[in-house]
């Protein structure tokens, strides 16, 4: 991880923090995949999650590493979400830029209903 990275992570987690009513909605991304999980950091599990590693999601894309990729995982995220009963996430975007697949995440998980 780079030290930019580090320092705008640590940043974003000072102040982002995932409770039972509205979790924390977290985007891993890596050069190849996208990967996105709902959080309750309270009891500290992973409510639901969805990434480009799923054959739900590989079979309909060609590259998991691309920004179709990561609003198809936006979308998955925010129905499983949805079926759960969690309307209200807070968003982490893990010390990335808010851009590129990061923003196509957020944007395609609140065009499905996610509220953040």
């Amino acid at each position: 991880m780079s030290t930019s990275r580090q320092r705008r992570h640590k940043r974003v987690r000072k102040k982002v923090s995932g409770t039972p009513s509205k979790p924390r909605l977290n985007v891993y991304r890596s050069l190849k995949h996208i990967y996105a999980q709902v959080i309750d950091d309270l009891a500290g599990e992973t409510l639901v999650s969805a990434s480009t590693i799923e054959p739900a999601i590989r079979d309909e894309v060609d590259n998991g590493g691309n920004v179709e990729a990561a609003k198809e995982v936006g979308k998955l995220v925010a129905k499983r979400a949805l079926e759960e009963g969690i309307e209200q996430v807070v968003f982490d975007r893990g010390g990335n830029k808010f851009h590129g697949r990061i923003k196509a995440v957020a944007e395609a998980a609140r065009e499905s209903g996610l509220e953040f």
